[in-house]
């Protein structure tokens, strides 16, 4: 009797110990608004240097539902996204802005909002299903002028997470100390540079093809997917 309790003692104490973790509910998705440039886009291209944590997940802007921030507030390295006195540029726009997202990854979408201020100023159902590329949404800026903060939310579905991206404007072309469009100073326009590429660096007068059409580049940056020259006129010019 004592022989058959050592020998099931020795057999328990033989047999490994498995745990089974279930993993904390996150949101798998990511995403941002990649033309007109929002401030993560801007520091992913460097137009904006020494971002830290946008500069290499610009779609990582992650937060609860409702805030009012543009960092999302999860990640503190992400904080540098609300500071206003840094460098932004805005970009040109009327009353009417059509805004492309860029998604690293997709998750069932409860809708997207916009907001000047505390003014919403757009809303899109995401009607519970994942984005299709391209996801583009136009919105009416009517009421509003000069140099202008809009901030785009992506409320994901099935978690109480949501994505932000700030974009600032200058609307109108008038006060808020608008931020002039770069320029070419080189006197001699530099080679044709190929089919436009995704993570490629590109330079200030850089040429490329995209679609049967050639593109000027107007600011330097390393491309990204969404940053197509047709998707990105702050980045590229038609010619």
């Amino acid at each position: 009797m004592i022989k058959h309790a050592r020998k099931a003692a020795v057999l328990f104490a033989a047999v490994p110990v498995i745990m089974f973790i279930s993993p904390v509910g996150t949101a798998s998705a990511h995403g941002y608004v990649s033309s007109p440039p929002s401030r993560q886009a801007q520091c992913a291209s460097g137009v904006v240097p020494n971002c830290g944590g946008p500069q290499w997940e610009p779609q990582s802007a992650e937060g609860d539902k409702g805030l009012v921030t543009c960092s999302g507030e999860d990640r503190r390295d992400f904080a540098v996204l609300n500071d206003d006195s840094k460098p932004w540029q805005a970009t040109a726009t009327g009353t009417s802005l059509t805004m492309t997202w860029t998604f690293t990854a997709r998750h069932r979408t409860r809708d997207y909002e916009y907001y000047i201020g505390s003014t919403r100023v757009g809303f899109v159902s995401g009607n519970n299903a994942a984005p299709v590329d391209p996801v583009r949404h136009t919105i009416n800026l009517s009421g509003f002028s000069g140099r202008q903060k809009l901030r785009a939310v992506w409320n994901i579905a099935d978690t109480v997470k949501a994505f932000y991206s700030c974009i600032d404007l200058n609307i109108g072309g008038g006060g808020g100390n608008p931020t002039p469009p770069p320029t070419t100073t080189n006197p001699t326009p530099p080679p044709a540079g190929g089919t436009w590429a995704a993570n490629t660096a590109y330079a200030v007068g850089a040429t490329v093809t995209y679609g049967g059409s050639s593109y000027k580049c107007r600011q330097a940056h390393t491309s990204l997917t969404g940053w197509e020259p047709p998707n990105a006129a702050s980045l590229w010019e038609r010619i």
